[in-house]
């Protein structure tokens, strides 16, 4: 443990001779300088500065003024996102669709304020301040003139359509139409407008208003200087941007499906959800992916599933179970239950042996015989489908850089910052170990799952580094 030897250090500083102090304080120096904890969290350091750079972007792109923002949908996330502007002094005009709505949103973004308040994090004054930078509206007409609109209403492709097209009708020739969608289809949001290169996603991570990351994503159309602008405006807010280009679920959630599908069949095929928890929270995680379940909703991605075909939605075994809470109404923190039982005051998780009986039912079903798993393979099998789903989505253009994608993992999904995220940890582990892992799960679970990228594969046969690659691509 690194801090430990901070400790080393104040011991010998005061039971040691200086010069003794001094040579182990220089001596402990090195080893941290030295550490893979070091190089992971110079890696991120230079990763986050890098992010914000558009590949191919002409010099004499120029951002535009964004004086004052729309914001469609006063929920959780649409008040979140309001909060991010009103603190950077930026006027925001919240819609919602009636009166009732519109009062519940602007109830949770004060909430949210008194809650800085009352942490002594903000004085009263600056959040009554803040709070008059947000007014509320409930007709389109008052998104005439603002200069940026980014709408956060429920995830249905045909709602954000019919949103986007009223927008178009109504905003200023030059406005921003911006999408908070977290993998629906930019493009496809921006063909129902007569402004496609106007039209740019910014997903933003809840709680918005306390997450630094902001995927940018880019359509087909979107144009040099609305890219340019969404790159400068998220730096007036203290987000820390990340350019994706349009697929399902752009680069975070992406590859958080075949995290949370190894996640699911560890779980069916032997493993307790206190376990896989454990393993992935010991390891850094901020938070292991069934407690992260709970926390967002289990309903989440069972809303999601049910927008995809069966071969979309991919092996049963991965969703039965989490399929199975929902029916049973247990939709994790919201309603006091989900993997764990969660105590109504402290929302503290506890283990609960109905989950257990769940699990082993479904296993029956699905014809799975329960065995026992080790940590080291659920570490690697959560770990290892985040970093092939990485090569994929850069082999694909969907990230410009490898380190774009340790960006996101680390500032939108709680990856620990001194592993120095997905990427950096395969090239730190060695890509022909990496690749030979998952080819033995290949074999041992099926290569419907365990397919390995080409470019992982094409890197390993020429005997190259990531780093290599990618510099050969610049």
């Amino acid at each position: 443990m690194r801090p430990k030897k901070i400790v080393a250090c104040v011991e010998a500083a005061v039971h040691q001779p200086i010069n003794k102090g001094l040579e182990l304080e220089r001596k402990l120096f090195v080893e941290c300088l030295l550490s893979p904890e070091s190089q992971g969290l110079r890696h991120l350091f230079f990763a986050e500065r890098k992010a914000a750079k558009i590949n191919g972007l002409p010099k004499e792109t120029r951002a535009k003024a964004i004086q004052s923002v729309g914001i469609i949908g006063g929920g959780t996330m649409g008040g979140g996102i309001a909060m991010n502007f009103a603190n950077a002094g930026i006027p925001v005009t919240l819609l919602e669709i009636d009166e009732q709505a519109l009062q519940r949103g602007k109830d949770i973004i004060a909430s949210n304020y008194g809650i800085t308040v009352n942490k002594g994090k903000l004085s009263g004054a600056e959040a009554e301040k803040r709070l008059g930078m947000i007014r509320g509206t409930t007709s389109y007409d008052h998104l005439a003139e603002v200069d940026l609109v980014i709408e956060a209403v429920f995830e249905d492709l045909a709602i954000k359509q019919t949103v986007f097209k009223q927008l178009d009708a109504v905003c200023k020739p030059g406005a921003i139409l911006a999408s908070n969608t977290s993998y629906q289809d930019i493009d496809a949001i921006a063909a129902v407008t007569r402004r496609p290169q106007d039209v740019i996603g910014l997903h933003f991570f809840s709680p918005a208003n306390v997450m630094k990351l902001l995927e940018v994503v880019r359509g087909d159309k979107t144009s040099d200087e609305v890219l340019a602008t969404a790159m400068d405006i998220a730096k007036q807010i203290n987000k820390v941007p990340v350019l994706s280009r349009v697929c399902y679920g752009f680069i975070g959630n992406r590859m958080l499906r075949p995290y949370a599908r190894e996640a699911q069949l560890c779980l069916i095929e032997g493993a307790t959800p206190e376990q896989i928890d454990r393993v992935m929270e010991n390891w850094g995680m901020a938070m292991g992916p069934l407690a992260v379940g709970d926390l967002a909703g289990i309903d989440i991605g069972y809303k999601a599933r049910q927008g995809l075909s069966d071969e979309e939605k991919g092996d049963p075994r991965s969703y039965c179970i989490a399929d199975r809470l929902v029916a049973m109404g247990r939709l994790g923190q919201k309603t006091g239950a989900g993997y764990y039982q969660y105590d109504p005051a402290s929302r503290a998780r506890s283990s609960d042996e109905t989950i257990l009986r769940v699990i082993e039912e479904e296993a029956t079903k699905q014809g799975v015989v329960r065995r026992e798993i080790s940590d080291e393979e659920i570490l690697d099998r959560l770990t290892l489908a985040l970093i092939n789903e990485g090569f994929n989505i850069l082999e694909e253009g969907i990230a410009q850089r490898s380190s774009d994608i340790d960006v996101v993992y680390i500032f939108g999904y709680g990856f620990p910052a001194y592993r120095g995220g997905p990427m950096a940890l395969a090239e730190n582990r060695g890509l022909k170990k990496v690749y030979a892992r998952i080819c033995q799960f290949g074999e041992q679970f099926g290569q419907q799952n365990w397919t390995p990228s080409a470019l992982l594969k094409t890197l390993v046969t020429d005997n190259k580094s990531l780093t290599q690659w990618e510099k050969e691509q610049a």
